[in-house]
């Protein structure tokens, strides 16, 4: 994908802004992606990471989800590293696969990733980011390629974002994804969209808003805010599959679909069905769904009662019993399952997601 198809592609998705299905460890497969365009696909994918070092190779379950993508819509492959010669090694290597572009990793606040000096642990070393930023901007441009970054506002502050926005316009990122929180403040913290702001009212590049974009009604204000061209979400499309669908009703002036309690009991086993191995023992596929059900949670009851019968669940059947009881049994069948999550019921994530 040329920088100029990208830019006529964002344009297309009028009077919706764009979407993005954030990247996300353990999260973001193949079969993940198909189960989001089952529900309304946002307009682009972003793999997991491509963790990139001196002897590194393509991980082949995330290559799946670049080769055997059959959504329809565009995916971008996205690397972490610091060996520059070794991640313009992998970006050409993925250029030669069918990605809208490559992704620079900026933000990842896994203390273990960080602590590498990747990923959001590269905010602290403005050097070899723009050391980086260059080499791939370079190998891009070879290949006629898209280049883009996903970056935190900073490491522990926000003090030096507007040094990174620089090297962003410098090196001539196509795309900018800016998550409005430092690495040091994780997913709990508030997100900055001053910051976001600034982000997009400074560049000539188009500017992605990303952190607590909870809906569709969320998206508009957010929009607002920052004068952003799109959005991307993650853990809040976990939640909710149907959220890119929304937004994009929302925007088109259509009707909303509100889905009821038992179109989340579905999910459930959709979720189930495509990220989940059959051959996994009972209390192996029962750690997976609950790390999507973590999410799922938040939004099916303000007490938190779902989400504390669900983490002592043993086993498969045993979820699925605390899942019938929640979601279909005493009426709770035709319950519009709410656009926002319950104020102050905690997912407790992975740190990376």
């Amino acid at each position: 994908m040329s920088p100029d198809y990208l830019t006529d592609l964002l344009k297309s998705t009028a009077p919706a802004p764009p979407t993005m299905l954030a990247p996300m460890q353990d999260v973001t497969t193949l079969g993940f992606f198909r189960l989001m365009a089952r529900y309304g696909a946002p307009d682009f994918f972003v793999t997991e990471f491509f963790r990139v070092h001196a002897t590194s190779t393509l991980e082949k379950d995330t290559l799946a989800s670049i080769t055997g993508n059959d959504t329809g819509r565009p995916v971008f492959a996205q690397l972490i590293g610091e060996d520059v010669p070794h991640m313009v090694r992998a970006a050409k290597e993925l250029l030669a696969h069918p990605v809208a572009g490559i992704d620079l990793n900026l933000g990842c606040p896994a203390p273990k990733v960080y602590k590498k000096n990747v990923g959001g642990g590269l905010l602290r070393d403005i050097r070899k980011t723009e050391e980086l930023l260059a080499a791939l901007r370079d190998a891009t441009g070879e290949l006629g390629a898209v280049f883009t970054v996903k970056m935190r506002i900073g490491f522990d502050s926000r003090e030096r974002f507007p040094e990174f926005l620089a090297l962003i316009e410098k090196h001539r990122v196509d795309l900018l994804t800016v998550h409005g929180r430092t690495v040091k403040g994780l997913y709990r913290s508030a997100v900055d969209y001053d910051a976001i702001a600034l982000a997009a009212r400074s560049l000539p590049c188009p500017v992605i808003a990303n952190g607590d974009i909870t809906s569709a009604a969320k998206t508009e204000t957010v929009l607002k805010i920052t004068d952003c061209a799109g959005v991307m979400l993650g853990r809040h499309a976990i939640r909710n599959p149907w959220v890119f669908r929304q937004i994009r009703e929302h925007f088109s002036g259509e009707k909303i679909f509100r889905p009821t309690l038992a179109d989340v009991r579905d999910y459930v086993d959709a979720l189930d069905e495509n990220l989940c191995d059959a051959a996994m023992s009972p209390e192996r596929r029962a750690a997976r769904l609950k790390k999507f059900l973590n999410f799922v949670g938040t939004g099916i009851d303000a007490g938190g009662a779902f989400l504390s019968a669900m983490r002592r669940a043993p086993d498969l059947p045993a979820l699925l019993r605390v899942c019938d009881a929640h979601l279909v049994a005493g009426g709770r069948a035709g319950t519009e399952f709410p656009q926002e999550p319950f104020a102050g019921i905690i997912a407790r994530p992975n740190c990376e997601i």
